[in-house]
């Protein structure tokens, strides 16, 4: 045999651990189909490009860095590049019959040019710095793939690999049992490896795997029984049925979030419709002097400077004063209902939240001990059916985008309905007037009162504070805006409106009394009235006693507010009532300055009259005594 003749016929050769820095060139051998080069020192790949018949090429462990030298290989079917330094995936263009790829333990980054290698069965990529599984369309034979101790976060298009049988992913960065739903669709996978990445240290791991690949047979390399696929059942069957509740609740909260915004787009209208255009003349600040909520307490020659305990209040949405029919003034203020994207509105509380009344406009919900009501409409669920057990357990109630007046009907129902009730709350109830926080002396025990600025501009009155103390003290209130009420705080608002209403209980004629005050007032009135009242013959002195005795009980009784049922009347008839209240106390006052204007006429007249009627009066009593 010729030397040509015995080199062609070569089909292996091994030159491992050789120490070579080179590729062999190995001349004639055109026959070779099997060259390990594994564990030396080669730095290129060159001298290869004539082996047209090579099937198997080894250069395992050296120190290549770029795979240029194997595009002429077309014969090949397992490239070993394992160990080395190559940074890219290249030169594979013309390798379409290659059928294992090994690349671990490189510095690969990014899993590129491979999706024209159709008779692909195994790719090995373990140990590189790979973030994302990707580019893997076109492997329509691959049954093996190995990502091992890579950086991988993102896993994708798996579920293009009809024939994948065994994937490696352990060690890795996988966090979401959302990544496991691409390997759902792989109905070949039967070997998975996710260990040493954080999903593998959740509690329901090998569950929630086995949701997802029903048919796998070994995970991390431990076979599954049917023990582990009936768990798997019935997690599966939990999670159903959380995601369910979950998409109820997604739908509860948007409608939730729609019905409040509908209520403050209502309330904002119902506003609109109670306020006047601006007029030409001169604005004043709203100020307790000016103040259309100005009380009888603040007049009468009172200070009107806040006591020391008392800092003045002003309702950052406060706006000017404007008259109503010449004597019935509104505020209007500048706040505006929150956003749908408003926080206070979005947040559905705690997850024991009970929607008991929900439409379009309105919405009232209990959460806990605490009741919500947002819209008018939502009043309804004060008048359902309460057990006795859910009304106890209700302490706080939250009004918002509710007119005030349409709320204080209901008032002296609440304290019957629920007996626990301790605290209310008013966010954006247009409480405009110092006499519509009498009105809640009907509830007739409360620990808290909670009155935002926002949309009620009292709170812009300096002794708004002061009057509520005077007014429910009595009945156990010990906070009014989170702010403590002190002993000081009750002393100075009894001497604000102390004076004022022992006048008012003992200077109102008795009839007045009668037509203001409740029943149970009544019969109290009148006992004292007919016992020790108002007997001849008595002192100034007498009559004051008598008068604090009486005005004791009534003088807070008798600062009330006048209910009435504002969910069947328009802002129009509100308009229109309130034009008519004032036109008739304006002629019910020109009569009182008419008649004083005529007693004081008379006594004018009397006086100059009297010096002549004295004198003729003397002359005719001496002409009679003679």
């Amino acid at each position: 045999m010729s030397h040509d003749n015995f080199a062609s016929s070569f089909q292996q050769i091994n030159l491992d651990r050789r120490c070579l820095e080179k590729c062999p060139q190995l001349g004639i051998m055109d026959e070779l189909q099997l060259l390990n080069l594994q564990q030396n020192l080669i730095t290129r790949i060159h001298h290869l490009s004539h082996l047209r018949q090579l099937v198997v090429l080894n250069l395992y462990d050296n120190h290549i860095s770029d795979m240029t030298g194997i595009e002429a290989l077309s014969s090949l079917r397992v490239l070993i590049l394992g160990k080395n330094r190559i940074r890219k995936i290249s030169c594979l263009d013309r390798l379409s019959r290659l059928n294992l790829l090994d690349l671990h333990l490189n510095q690969i980054c990014r899993i590129e040019n491979i999706s024209h290698l159709r008779e692909l069965q195994v790719l090995k990529l373990a140990g590189n710095n790979i973030s994302r599984v990707e580019n893997l369309q076109g492997l329509d034979c691959l049954t093996e793939l190995n990502l091992q101790h890579n950086c991988i976060s993102f896993v994708t298009e798996v579920d293009r690999l009809p024939c994948l049988q065994r994937l490696f992913l352990s060690c890795n960065n996988i966090t979401s049992f959302d990544q496991l739903a691409y390997f759902g669709d792989c109905r070949s996978l039967s070997e998975l490896t996710l260990d040493g990445n954080p999903v593998a240290l959740e509690t329901w791991y090998k569950q929630a795997v086995l949701r997802c690949v029903l048919h796998l047979r070994q995970l991390d390399m431990k076979r599954i029984t049917d023990e582990d696929r009936r768990m798997a059942g019935v997690q599966a069957r939990k999670e159903e049925e959380k995601k369910r509740e979950s998409h109820k609740q997604s739908i509860h909260k948007e409608k939730r979030r729609l019905a409040i915004r509908n209520a403050a787009q209502q309330w904002e209208g119902v506003r609109a419709c109670l306020e006047l255009p601006p007029t030409n003349c001169s604005k004043e600040e709203v100020s307790p002097e000016n103040s259309p909520a100005h009380s009888p307490a603040q007049t009468n020659g009172l200070t009107q400077e806040p006591s020391p305990d008392e800092p003045r209040r002003v309702s950052p949405g406060s706006g000017h004063e404007r008259p109503l029919g010449g004597t019935e003034t509104r505020l209007r203020t500048n706040s505006r209902p929150n956003s749908p994207r408003d926080p206070k509105l979005v947040d559905t509380g705690s997850g024991s939240v009970q929607s008991l009344s929900l439409s379009d406009s309105h919405l009232a919900e209990l959460d806990g001990d605490t009741l919500r009501l947002f819209g008018l409409g939502a009043l309804e669920a004060l008048e359902r059916g309460w057990g006795a057990q859910t009304a106890g357990a209700v302490t706080v109630i939250t009004f918002r985008y509710i007119n005030f007046d349409a709320i204080v009907p209901t008032l002296p129902r609440i304290r019957v309905k629920f007996p626990n009730l301790s605290h209310l709350i008013f966010l954006e109830t247009n409480i405009s007037r110092l006499p519509q926080l009498a009105a809640l002396a009907q509830v007739r025990r409360l620990d808290q009162l909670t009155i935002h600025p926002e949309g009620n501009p009292v709170v812009s009155l300096s002794l708004w504070r002061s009057f509520v103390i005077y007014r429910l003290h009595h009945f156990n209130l010990q906070r009014i805006n989170s702010q403590e009420v002190t002993m000081n705080d009750v002393i100075a608002a009894e001497r604000v409106f102390g004076t004022l209403g022992h006048i008012a209980a003992t200077e109102t004629p008795r009839c007045r009394l009668l037509l203001l005050l409740e029943e149970s007032r009544k019969r109290q009135l009148q006992f004292l009235l007919e016992g020790r009242g108002r007997r001849a013959g008595q002192s100034p002195e007498e009559l004051r006693d008598n008068g604090k005795l009486l005005g004791e009980g009534l003088s807070r009784a008798l600062f009330n507010y006048p209910s009435r049922d504002c969910s069947v009347e328009s802002p129009e008839e509100g308009t229109v009532e309130s034009t008519e209240r004032a036109a008739m106390i304006e002629q019910y006052l020109q009569e009182l300055v008419q008649r004083a204007s005529d007693t004081n006429l008379k006594g004018e007249a009397l006086h100059k009259l009297w010096p002549s009627m004295f004198a003729e009066m003397s002359i005719h009593c001496t002409l009679k005594a003679f």
